[in-house]
């Protein structure tokens, strides 16, 4: 639509001044109630009248009567101040956080101490907030994050992206998971790397986080770092190691995730590897209110955890 240039002489003063005067029947008390006082409101008619070329009040009449072309202009305009209204009012509802939603993703192994306490005030400070968690790997999430489905995550992710923004919030050390019969579980000391028996160990697909890790990791033996037994998920690994299929290296959350007392997490005396969980949010997208607001109370929440003043060795 071309926009008449005459137009942009006119602005939301000029309306919110002719719909007061109707509403109040009066310049004097429209005046009163925009808290101006009555010869400026007269003014702001008079331009408006310019720039309309056209009389919109007759005044030969006391008070002064709205004119017909008045009236329509007044019917014409009403549904935009009221809708021009109505998104301020929702506009301020997004900034009071009284509406909205949060999209948030978190590794399962970050749920039940990082991300669950924090979502739990989160929720309690906020209940018009809609919540949706998606949960997953740390590399799927970190996708979603960048494409615009998550608003932020949580999870260990160990890789970098200019679409993204990252940040530590904890650490999270490796050790070894084995059934609870095992004999390296009853030895009643912390084994270490040469104690475990490579053909027993069940490893993680190679493109996932922790297997990255393992594989990069300095002081792990590389017969330690890869074997015949794959499986695709946490989930899966700790389900054979259960079932006594085997053993495998893992961080301590996600050997605990289901706190099943059929397998025991071990620390290994002689591996020092940690894991990295960080808060992943897009750098080229701006955040809601409701993740800012989230951001900002986990951080303070996570915050005196000792794990997050670790140092990787």
């Amino acid at each position: 639509m071309k926009i008449n240039s005459k137009n942009t002489n006119l602005n939301l003063r000029h309306l919110r001044a002719l719909h007061a005067i109707r509403a109040e029947g009066s310049f004097g008390r429209a005046a009163d109630r925009l808290g101006v006082v009555p010869s400026a409101l007269t003014e702001t008619i008079r331009q408006l009248e310019e720039s309309a070329g056209v009389p919109l009040f007759d005044r030969r009449m006391r008070p002064p009567q709205l004119t017909q072309a008045g009236l329509e202009f007044l019917d014409d305009t009403r549904p935009a101040l009221e809708a021009l209204d109505h998104a301020l009012e929702r506009l301020q509802e997004n900034a009071d956080l009284g509406r909205g939603r949060l999209a948030l993703g978190a590794s399962p192994s970050t749920i039940g101490d990082l991300v669950a306490p924090a979502l739990r005030r989160f929720c309690a400070d906020h209940p018009a907030i809609a919540v949706r968690l998606h949960d997953g790997p740390a590399e799927a999430l970190a996708r979603m994050v960048a494409d615009g489905d998550l608003d932020l995550a949580i999870a260990g992710y160990a890789s970098s992206s200019p679409m993204l923004e990252i940040r530590e919030i904890a650490r999270d050390p490796f050790g070894l998971v084995v059934p609870v019969d095992h004999p390296l579980a009853r030895q009643g000391r912390p084994p270490r790397l040469a104690e475990i028996d490579p053909s027993t160990l069940i490893h993680l697909d190679e493109g996932t986080g922790t297997a990255r890790l393992l594989a990069d990791a300095p002081d792990l033996p590389p017969a330690l770092k890869s074997g015949p037994l794959r499986v695709a998920s946490t989930f899966g690994q700790l389900c054979l190691i259960r079932a006594s299929m085997g053993v495998g290296l893992l961080p301590q959350k996600a050997a605990l995730l289901f706190d099943d007392p059929r397998v025991v997490f071990l620390r290994v005396a002689d591996l020092r590897l940690q894991r990295r969980i960080s808060m992943i949010w897009p750098a080229r997208r701006a955040l809601s209110h409701a993740a800012v607001r989230f951001m900002a109370l986990c951080e303070t929440m996570l915050g005196a955890l000792p794990e997050n003043h670790a140092e990787v060795e």
